[in-house]
């Protein structure tokens, strides 16, 4: 796979997942679009998310992605983080049925356990995705999907952009960035035992380019996407 440091056009001092995070937590909720990630769950039609009973959410941070859950009527969700300051946010807005401190490759998490498992925004901090997709096959149960939503591979080659965010005293700093092409993540999704049910992308378009003007010159291009693997048909081929 490209390494984005081949990309990379701002050269930002760059940290862990875990100090990135723990650093950007007081600006983290105000800085994070919700185009991003989502409004790429509301184009997902193959879930009937109200009939959906347990979730382990990876990566789960202050809890967006809980909370876009527990609006669809979604109430059982444990959730999987790195950074324990984060997973004292979401603790305090009390969300989840349980909270982990965790690698979303192994959590811990009882195999089997759940319908549903989501990711979102995780996979560009990983340098390779077969364990992750495998942790999301290990926790499904017989009828699971796993839905997982990133930036875009091309975006981040063509912006020359890794994750970042500013500290406090206004110091860019980037968080480790890898880039994962769509077919990494389709070897890794079957691999994994997965069958694809949907594929959506989220376009830097007018609304965006209205919050950054400076994107200007990033219109059309795909910024982020939501997979849905099943586990379902994968499981049904088997026989």
């Amino acid at each position: 796979m490209p390494e984005f440091a081949r990309f990379d056009r701002r050269h930002y001092p760059t940290v862990s997942v875990r100090d990135g995070y723990r650093d950007w937590l007081p600006s983290y909720e105000d800085t994070v679009e919700d185009d991003m990630d989502l409004a790429l769950l509301d184009r997902v039609t193959s879930i009937e998310w109200n009939a959906v009973d347990r979730v382990a959410d990876l990566g789960c941070g202050t809890g967006r992605t809980t909370a876009w859950l527990r609006s669809r009527g979604i109430t059982r969700i444990d959730g999987v983080d790195v950074t324990p300051e984060m997973l004292a946010v979401a603790r305090s807005r009390g969300l989840h049925e349980r909270l982990v401190e965790a690698d979303v490759r192994s959590t811990g998490l009882v195999g089997g356990a759940y319908d549903l498992v989501v990711c979102a925004l995780v996979d560009e901090h990983l340098p390779e995705l077969a364990a992750l997709y495998g942790e999301a096959r290990r926790l499904l149960g017989g009828n699971g999907d796993f839905v997982l939503v990133g930036y875009r591979p091309l975006f981040i080659m063509a912006s020359g952009m890794p994750t970042h965010f500013d500290r406090a005293d206004g110091e860019p700093i980037a968080i480790e960035t890898y880039i994962h092409l769509p077919s990494e993540h389709v070897a890794a999704g079957l691999a994994a035992g997965f069958a694809v049910s949907e594929l959506h992308e989220g376009l830097i378009d007018d609304a965006w380019i209205a919050r950054k003007p400076r994107w200007e010159q990033y219109r059309d291009l795909p910024l982020s996407f939501v997979w849905v693997w099943s586990a379902r048909d994968a499981r049904g081929s088997q026989g």
